[in-house]
């Protein structure tokens, strides 16, 4: 995997280049999530390190449908000539990141024992706002196994407040 994200990070920087230059970010950000699906599909992925698969076909099943961006047909053409098409799941990663980061947006993954209400999600939103001084892009799962509490993860920064993570800091402790 880290040969991939090492091969993917270039074509990534290019992708957040030019998609910058053109002003569009949430188009690439939508086109590229699409191929990346389509590229992560095990069927797909036989074919698209087929030597019998030209760039043409290859272009045409990867491009989202209606009006695409010339910008990205050039950008997956030459991802076809370099043969890194599998490698579009790793970029569009890649590229997400690079797009929250020039945007200014944290992604925040809150996982609680049980479902939160929206007034607890709100007050959340706002205290990472201030924590991060940016915009928050918040997901939540439920996890029944904290027991109770919550763990957020923002990238670098991990808070458990779960009562199963503090069983297992007072457990460490105890037993040093």
């Amino acid at each position: 995997m880290s040969t991939a994200l090492t091969l993917a990070r270039p074509y990534a920087r290019a992708a957040v280049s030019l998609a910058r230059e053109q002003q569009k970010l949430p188009a690439w950000s939508a086109a590229l999530g699409f191929a990346a699906a389509i590229a992560a599909d095990e069927s797909v992925k036989s074919l698209l390190s087929s030597p019998a698969t030209g760039t043409d076909a290859a272009v045409a099943l990867l491009s989202p449908e209606g009006d695409v961006d010339a910008g990205f047909t050039q950008f997956l053409r030459v991802l076809s000539a370099n043969g890194r098409l599998p490698l579009l799941p790793e970029i569009a990663v890649l590229f997400e990141q690079a797009r929250a980061e020039a945007e200014k947006v944290v992604n925040v993954k809150v996982t609680s024992a049980t479902a939160l209400e929206e007034s607890e999600i709100e007050s959340l939103a706002a205290a990472l706002r201030r924590r991060f001084g940016s915009e928050i892009a918040l997901t939540r799962a439920v996890d029944p196994a904290l027991i109770g509490g919550a763990v957020i993860d923002a990238g670098d920064v991990v808070i458990d407040g779960s009562v199963r993570g503090k069983l297992e800091r007072l457990r460490t402790a105890l037993t040093q």
